[in-house]
Parts: C-alpha cells; sequence; structure tokens
C-alpha cells in the first residue's frame, strides 16, 4: 500500500474510531451500551478496511494521487453520513479550513472573491475576479470585476489538469492560497482587462480582510431602515446590532433572510435577543445525547421596540429560520415572502486528526411554540430535497401551533409567511442573458469605451444600443419585443454593475434594492407589522399583570 495511501486509510480508520469512541459516549449518557453494539462495531470497521485494500491492490488503475484521499473525504465518509440525514458533514482540510475562515468574518490577503470560470472565446478555463470587496488593498488599488488573473508574484496562472508543476498555478484554490499571507507582505498581481492592450501589475499589500454577513444596511425610505444579511457568523449579531443602532428615528425594519443558509446558533439567538423582551424563549433543543437547551433573552430589547418585516424565500435556512421563527411566534415581526427551507436540525462540529471536521446533527430546534419546522427526508434524494423542495408536509398533516397572541401557525416544513410575496418568474429572454452572465461582462466592455462614470450614472438610449450590440456580439438572440418588455429589469441590472465596478458593491446592491419587487412589496406590509408589534405589547402585559395577581389570589384562599 502507498504511503499516500496509507494515509488516507489511517484517515479514515482514525475518523470511524472517534465516531465509535463518540457513539459509545452518546450511548452511555443514555444506557449500556452492550457487547453486541461493539462487535458490530469492530465487524464494520474490519470490512471497511478489508474492502479499502482489496480496491487499493486491485483496482484496474493505480490509486495514486488525489484518488486516495478522494476515495476517503469523497466517498466513503459523506455516503456514510448521507445515510443518517441531509446534513451531517465531513470537512476534507481545505473545506474545514473555509468553514472556519467564513465563521470568523475575516483573514488575511487582498480582498477579492475569484472563480475560475470557462472563457467562451477560447474554451479554456480561467480565474476571473467577481467582486473585489470594498476598503481592501485589491479595491483600493483599482482591481474591477472580470479582471482576469494572469499571474502572481510571477508565476503564471495556467488553469488545467496538471497540478504538480511548482512554476505554474493550476486552479482558482491555488491562486487563493498565494494571494493569502502575513499582514503587511507584498505580493505582485498581473490582470488583463478588456479594453487593455497588456495585463496590468498591481503590487498589493495584505491586510486583514474583513468579510461581514451584513453587506448592506441603509435608510430605504425616510424612517425606515433596510438590512441583508447574509449568513450567522460569529460577527453577526453585532453588524446587525450596529446596523439598527445606526439608523437615526428608527420607526419600522425591513431584514431581509432571503438566501440566508444558516451559520452559528449562538448568532441568531444574540439577534434575537436584542430584539425581544427580556425572558422570551427563543429556542429550543432536544437532542439524544445531551441535555435538552432552552434559549430565552437574558438582555432583552429595553423597550425599544419598532414594527419589523422580515422577508424569507426557500433559500433561508437553518439559523435564519430560527430567527424567523422566534420572532414570529412572539408577534414581534410580520414574516413575508415564501416558505422558508425547513431545516430544523442542528449541527456540532467536532475537529477530528489532520485538520479535519465533523459535523453532527445531535439536536432538533424548536421555535417557542414547539415548532420542529424540519421537513421530512426519508425516501427523498439529495437532490429533490435540496432543489425542488421534497419533503413537506401538506396542509392535511402539519404541526398547527399558535402565537402569543393566538396566530395560527404551521410546522413539518418550513416557515409559513405570514404574507406570501412570490420570487417574480423569469421569461426566457432573461433566463438566456443571465446564463451567460451577460451583465457581469457587460460593464467591462461599457468600461473599455468610457474612463469613468458618477454616482448619478444613468442607462439611456445611448446605453441600452451599447447593450443592443453587446449581446449581438457574444451570440445571445434577442428581439426587439424581448427588450421592450424587460426595458426596466435591464437598466437595473445594467446600472447595478456599471456603479458596482466604479463604486464598489454596496453601490450595485442598493440600485437592486431600491428596484427589487419583493422588497418594494414587503415595504407596504410595515403597518401591518405595527399592528401586530402593538398586540404583542398588550398580550405581553396581559400576561404580566396575571402573574402578578396570581400570588396575591393564592394568599387569599389560605
Amino acid at each position: 500500500m502507498t504511503p499516500r495511501a496509507r494515509r488516507a486509510l489511517f484517515s479514515v480508520v482514525l475518523f470511524f474510531a472517534v465516531c465509535a469512541v463518540l457513539g459509545s459516549m452518546l450511548q452511555r449518557r443514555v444506557r449500556a451500551q452492550s457487547s453486541e453494539d461493539e462487535s458490530q462495531i469492530r465487524d464494520s470497521l474490519k470490512t471497511f478496511t478489508n474492502i479499502y485494500s482489496l480496491v487499493e491492490q486491485n483496482y484496474a488503475e493505480p490509486i495514486t494521487g488525489d484518488k486516495a484521499d478522494a476515495a476517503i473525504y469523497d466517498g466513503a465518509i459523506p455516503g456514510m453520513l448521507r445515510t443518517l440525514d441531509p446534513h451531517s458533514n465531513f470537512y476534507d482540510p481545505k473545506s474545514y479550513a473555509k468553514m472556519r475562515e467564513d465563521q470568523r468574518g475575516h483573514y488575511y490577503g487582498v480582498g477579492m472573491l475569484i472563480q475560475q470560470q470557462r472563457d467562451p472565446k477560447t474554451g479554456k478555463d480561467q480565474v476571473i475576479v467577481i467582486t473585489p470587496y470594498e476598503g481592501t488593498p485589491s479595491f483600493r488599488a483599482g482591481i474591477h470585476p472580470a479582471d482576469v488573473i494572469v499571474s502572481v508574484d510571477g508565476k503564471p496562472v495556467t488553469v488545467g489538469p496538471d497540478g504538480n508543476d511548482p512554476n505554474v498555478i493550476s486552479n482558482s484554490d491555488s491562486v487563493a492560497k498565494n494571494l493569502k499571507g502575513p499582514k503587511g507582505t507584498h505580493v505582485q498581481v498581473s490582470m488583463s482587462r478588456a479594453g487593455q492592450s497588456k495585463p496590468l501589475v498591481f503590487d498589493l499589500v495584505r491586510d486583514e480582510i474583513p468579510h461581514p454577513s451584513v453587506d448592506l444596511k441603509y435608510e430605504i425610505r425616510p424612517g425606515i431602515g433596510y438590512v441583508h444579511l447574509t449568513q450567522f457568523m460569529e460577527t453577526s449579531a453585532q453588524e446587525v446590532d450596529d446596523a439598527v443602532d445606526g439608523f437615526s428615528n428608527l420607526k419600522g425594519l425591513v431584514l431581509d433572510l432571503r438566501g440566508n443558509p444558516g451559520g452559528l446558533l449562538s448568532q441568531a439567538v444574540e439577534i434575537c435577543d436584542h430584539l425581544l423582551a427580556k425572558g422570551q424563549t427563543i429556542v429550543s433543543q432536544r437532542g439524544r445525547a445531551y441535555p435538552d437547551q432552552n434559549y430565552t433573552a437574558t438582555h432583552g430589547n429595553g423597550g425599544k421596540t419598532f414594527p419589523i418585516v422580515v422577508l424569507v424565500n426557500r433559500g433561508t435556512a437553518s439559523a435564519a429560520e430560527i430567527v424567523s421563527g422566534a420572532l414570529q411566534d412572539h408577534d414581534r415581526a410580520l414574516i413575508v415572502g415564501e416558505t422558508t427551507f425547513g431545516k430544523g436540525l442542528v449541527q456540532t462540529v467536532y475537529n477530528l486528526s489532520e485538520n479535519t471536521g465533523l459535523a453532527l446533527t445531535t439536536y432538533h430546534y424548536y421555535t417557542p411554540s414547539g415548532r420542529l419546522i424540519q421537513r421530512n427526508y426519508e425516501g427523498v434524494s439529495l437532490y429533490d430535497y435540496y432543489f425542488n423542495h421534497a419533503g413537506a408536509a401538506d396542509g392535511n398533516n402539519r404541526e398547527v401551533k399558535m402565537t402569543d397572541s393566538g396566530r395560527t401557525v404551521y410546522g413539518g416544513g418550513g416557515i409559513t409567511p405570514d404574507e406570501k410575496i412570490e420570487t417574480p418568474k423569469s421569461d426566457h429572454f432573461q433566463d438566456e442573458v443571465l446564463y451567460h452572465n451577460v451583465f457581469f461582462h457587460y460593464a467591462p466592455f461599457y468600461f473599455s469605451t468610457h474612463a469613468s462614470v458618477d454616482r448619478n450614472f444613468q442607462v439611456d438610449d445611448s446605453v441600452i444600443a451599447s447593450f443592443k450590440q453587446y449581446l449581438t456580439n457574444e451570440g445571445v438572440q434577442y428581439t426587439d419585443k424581448d427588450i421592450t418588455d424587460n426595458l426596466d429589469w435591464i437598466k437595473v441590472n445594467i446600472k447595478d454593475d456599471v456603479l458596482g465596478t466604479q463604486f464598489g458593491s454596496v453601490a450595485g446592491l442598493r440600485v437592486l434594492a431600491d428596484w427589487d419587487p419583493m422588497i418594494q412589496k414587503a415595504l407596504t406590509f410595515l403597518p401591518e407589522a405595527q399592528t401586530l408589534e402593538d398586540n404583542s405589547h398588550k398580550v405581553q402585559a396581559q400576561k404580566a399583570q396575571a402573574r402578578n395577581e396570581a400570588p396575591a389570589a393564592t394568599g387569599a384562599q389560605r
């Protein structure tokens, strides 16, 4: 057996051993593990190692290079976990490091999001800048979205199958690794850009790169704050708190959780703590191996209240559903949009050997009213579970609960919004434009003939004519009716990418938010949210009065 295969085998044996020890620990806390259980674990491990040894020795091709690790990291371990539930997950060293970086919300590097993409003209892959983060070395140096990375510190970026040449950077992961480094160190990056005959060379000084989870916060209407939260990481609660405190004379808030996949439960609890009244339940956890946990608002909002509308969709999951469910159950916010994803499982991340990790489902969580919003995943393929929203309970067997004021809410299939707002449906032309990523690539085309724009940039007839010419050049089919029917959509997306290139992503995101039909509809529900909030105060006052009167009544009977 090759050294690399032995290392991979050691990893999986250790992994199974850790799982066996963990299983033993869990079962001891519930009941004594029988000798039959222990024997089954030993037999399973022996069977697996025998199978792996046979494969390694007799497979038609040598198990060399990354194949050994892939057999374990991408095959055996994920396969085992998928038999448990869709959310238990194994992190190989690369994905584990990325997960920890995402949770911390910062790293050291130059501050740009990159991606490996196929060049439609050459048919070859290249590493392209998606966006330079505002205020970072990349942004300050003038790097633009759609710039193509040609070399890093003199090493050419040649994307291809050969990753063993130390003088060539062969994929986007390697580019990212070369761009990161200690604070204060230099890295030289060469970029090709549309309209430029020669590569542009940037000498960047690495710095701490914050990656905030609140990517947009502003007063969308006088006295009305808008906050878009992308995920829950270690800084999220403080970011949301700072955003809310930053609005002067706040009369209402739209909290946008669309597409938020969740993250750290502790941050969801802390965000709710700042919005609910002290003592109100936020979420409870129930598991097999550990004591049940009940999280309540320990600090509370201090009486500082305002109407809240929470905007959700099918991509709203996990910690984002905890926040939505807590605010809904206590009548603290009006939930609008689409039914959320439906993830009611909590994963505990265990650090394993060689910088790997195991995210194992250890709890179910329940909203304050007692709802379990997890969708059924038994007998459902991963594809249907994630992409077709399969497993949701139908209207006849959904769990029914009540909010504090007696409103009906449902479990068993995500958070059902109080008011539905459908995601706008796209037509064929929009699908084609988005498939070819036209707006992203049109911006550098526009700047190839325009040095700059100001913040008052508008998409006029000349820009539309230029855009149509670009569509023709790229072979994207369209009719005059396509342009007329989608003119507003075209204008806002062009403006998003042009202003985003010139002034940073926040400028572009604000253009989209000002236009977004779902956000604009959500704003109309603020009066309803105010009524809900007023009623919530009455319910709290009645409960407080009942608690105060109870001891007196008890004393009178003695």
